[in-house]
């Protein structure tokens, strides 16, 4: 029985302890844990990136950076560039160097470069003139121009010329993309008639043979889009190669050659004097002819006077 009493009393405690827990939350102790909750959410909010007017403010105020500004739409030129390059060398060398800037060329891919074309002419005791053309990637092709020079003054060549050209394509690219667009939506616009509209059979082969024109000036314009776009990525680059050495600057070099020329001026004076003679002895003749036959014949004496002499 004591037993029991002591088991009921204490259930009593502990059901009165569970319920004044709620209530001594909302003393102190709860106060100071809002408290740490509220402080890394003030923290927080304190950490947030501040409006990019203000961090431009804050950044031009220490000096070391500029506001950002907005990007500008630009439009570049599109530019077809064109590379030509010219080297004087002897004769028996003009080969190799051809090979070797050929090689070059296939060395950096067909990505970079790209021969087009190789031609040589000439005996090695004569003249000779070689060309190589190559298409070089827009952006690698003046790196690459600097690679043929090198390859050539180790060679021992010596250049005449080097030029750069390019052509403005901006304008035609413009167009011709507007035309495709244009006839390409009119393609459509028949396409969509053909396929709803109900009448003859002539006039629905018409409306093929519009679509099928249409058809050829798209294929047409956007061939040479593309033509227009690849020499806008790649550059044509030419390289000459010729016999020769620069004209001596010397006393007996105007000399040397009037005297190698006295040959030629012989030969054309020679020339002269027989066309000159071809056309003057036939004129000559007719007027000689002319003028004897022309001239009047003197009067023959009368008979009566011959008798008495």
């Amino acid at each position: 029985m004591r037993k029991t009493l002591i088991c009921a009393v204490s259930a009593t405690a502990l059901t009165l302890a569970a319920c004044s827990k709620p209530d001594d939350t909302s003393g102190p102790a709860s106060e100071a844990a809002a408290d740490v909750a509220e402080a890394p959410a003030s923290q927080a909010a304190s950490s947030e990136p501040a409006p990019p007017a203000a961090a431009a403010e804050r950044a031009d105020s220490a000096g070391t950076t500029l506001p950002a500004l907005d990007k500008l739409p630009a439009s570049l030129p599109q530019l077809a560039y064109e590379y030509d390059y010219r080297w004087r060398m002897e004769a028996d060398a003009i080969g190799s160097l051809q090979r070797r800037h050929a090689s070059l060329c296939e060395q950096q891919g067909p990505a970079v470069c790209q021969i087009i074309g190789m031609t040589k002419t000439g005996a090695e005791e004569g003249a000779v003139e070689g060309q190589l053309q190559m298409a070089v990637a827009t952006r690698q092709a003046r790196a690459f121009g600097a690679l043929l020079e090198d390859e050539a003054l180790d060679s021992g060549a010596q250049q005449v010329s080097a030029e750069i050209a390019s052509e403005e394509l901006s304008k035609q690219i413009v167009d011709t993309e507007a035309r495709v667009a244009a006839r390409t939506e009119l393609r459509d616009r028949l396409r969509e008639v053909l396929r709803t509209r109900k009448g003859k059979v002539e006039e629905l082969i018409e409306a093929e043979r519009s679509v099928a024109a249409v058809n050829e000036e798209i294929d047409a314009a956007k061939s040479w889009l593309k033509e227009m776009e690849g020499r806008v990525a790649y550059s044509r680059v030419t390289v000459h190669y010729e016999t020769g050495s620069a004209p001596a600057r010397d006393f007996l070099a105007p000399v040397s050659g009037a005297l190698g020329s006295l040959g030629a001026i012989f030969g054309y004076l020679v020339a002269f004097l027989i066309l000159a003679g071809s056309v003057a002895l036939p004129a000559g003749a007719a007027w000689w002819a002319v003028r004897r036959f022309s001239q009047p014949r003197a009067p023959m004496p009368p008979a009566s006077e011959t008798t008495s002499a």
